[in-house]
């Protein structure tokens, strides 16, 4: 049984919640559940059905509701799961490479693979885009990735003229997936054209962009 994006819970205002602590094979089922989510809401949206997800994950419906009482609490934990692993990524990067370029090269080739672009829509009206939980993902994210450019433009290799902003509209562009079905291996050119844009953000700058850089705060503004 599928429960609506906008469906309510009292329960689910619970998802950053403590609880008690879980057996080894409980948090296995978990993880396993929040990846097949994860996949699967990209493949399908949000709107895929519970089942599809409890197959994916190898547990049974009943475990799947044990551990998410709706699919608000589970989509909260998506989300806070491909927040987690794109700051985790931006943070080893900038430890593994010596060269800051490199670094940021790495990480947004690595970050597309979360497929950011897909999973924005399901941050929707019923979706409590300030829990705390999240505010503190975001800042974690934001931080990792200030920090990952920050060093490519202390290098002199990284233009000047280009915010955080800027760099997550391109990965979440480039990870949205097109209307229709004439374009089915469209993945296939993703990195090529992120290469594409990796050069552009090269110093020194070839042309002059229109417009000021794109901070996260411009990103977040929504319309009156």
């Amino acid at each position: 049984m599928a429960v609506g994006v906008g469906a309510t819970s009292a329960k689910t205002a619970k998802c950053g919640a403590s609880s008690p602590r879980l057996r080894a094979d409980a948090v296995r089922n978990r993880e396993r559940i929040i990846a097949a989510a994860r996949e699967t809401m990209v493949e399908f949206g949000a709107d895929v059905p519970f089942d599809e997800i409890a197959r994916r994950a190898g547990v049974g419906n009943a475990t799947l509701y044990r551990h998410f009482a709706d699919r608000l609490e589970l989509i909260h934990h998506v989300t806070l799961s491909v927040m987690s692993r794109t700051a985790d990524q931006a943070e080893s990067v900038l430890a593994e490479e010596s060269d800051a370029f490199r670094a940021l090269r790495r990480f947004v080739h690595a970050a597309v693979e979360e497929k950011i672009g897909a999973l924005c829509p399901l941050l929707s009206d019923g979706v409590d885009r300030d829990h705390p939980d999240l505010l503190a993902a975001r800042d974690r994210l934001e931080a990792a990735v200030e920090a990952l450019m920050g060093a490519a433009r202390d290098s002199g290799q990284l233009r000047t003229d280009i915010a955080v902003g800027d760099l997550m509209v391109a990965i979440t562009q480039l990870t949205r997936p097109l209307p229709g079905s004439s374009c089915v291996d469209f993945d296939k050119f993703v990195h090529r054209h992120l290469q594409l844009f990796l050069d552009g953000l090269q110093a020194p700058a070839r042309s002059e962009l229109p417009g000021c850089a794109a901070t996260l705060e411009d990103l977040r503004r929504r319309k009156p």
